[in-house]
């Protein structure tokens, strides 16, 4: 069990930090700045790689382990308790920013600036970019390790820091799936829930094309 409190926790986190950071800036008049949500994503990221990392993989991302159990890193049979223990900590970490903020409608909810099909590239080519990152600096299945926090964290970020305005770059279907279910906005959810898993699944192949290698790291 400690695996799926890993990563439950781990996302409530992430999503607890990063939304919460959107639901601030919206709260005092963008004194977080689009920079500052930006960099609080991939901090977050960064250190719940750190802390469990070694625990559970901190995958902290419904669309990283199904990748991982593609490319054959991970057991399927785990992947439904560790999804449903990510959703879990989305939720969680949405219904306490809405206790904390009830005046908020959004709760950070992913929501397209311009068409959902535009947003839906955008999303499936960050986790791509984003996927190959994280395939290329685990171990097996995991997380880990003194450069992958920061490798990861830092492409976070970067990626936030770019399209965050256009898309939202969620790149997470839990990290979408939380403050949609908790705000009721889900008229583009399916982008966030679709898009990141078509984004890192393609980016299995590609990984093993380029480093054959990999085909042989399992868990």
């Amino acid at each position: 069990m400690n695996k799926y409190l890993a990563e439950f926790l781990g996302t409530y986190a992430l999503v607890f930090a990063g939304t919460g950071a959107i639901v601030i800036d919206q709260q005092t008049n963008g004194s977080i700045t689009h920079v500052g949500i930006a960099i609080t994503f991939g901090l977050i990221v960064m250190s719940m790689i750190y802390a469990f990392g070694e625990i559970s993989g901190a995958h902290i991302n419904p669309a990283v382990t199904i990748a991982f159990t593609i490319a054959g890193r991970f057991p399927i049979n785990k992947v439904p308790l560790y999804v449903f223990s990510q959703l879990s900590g989305a939720t969680l970490a949405s219904l306490t920013l809405k206790a904390l903020f009830p005046a908020n409608l959004l709760l950070g909810a992913s929501l397209p600036l311009g068409s959902e099909g535009q947003s839906f590239l955008l999303e499936c080519l960050l986790t791509f970019f984003l996927m190959l990152v994280i395939i290329n600096v685990s171990t097996g299945s995991k997380e880990q390790g003194l450069f992958a926090g920061l490798a990861i964290g830092a492409v976070v970020c970067l990626e936030a820091m770019f399209a965050g305005p256009i898309c939202g770059a969620s790149m997470n279907p839990a990290r979408s799936f939380g403050p949609a279910l908790v705000s009721r906005h889900f008229s583009s959810l399916w982008v966030y829930i679709l898009a990141p898993i078509t984004g890192a699944f393609a980016a299995v192949p590609v990984s093993h094309i380029l480093k054959p290698e990999l085909k042989r790291k399992m868990p």
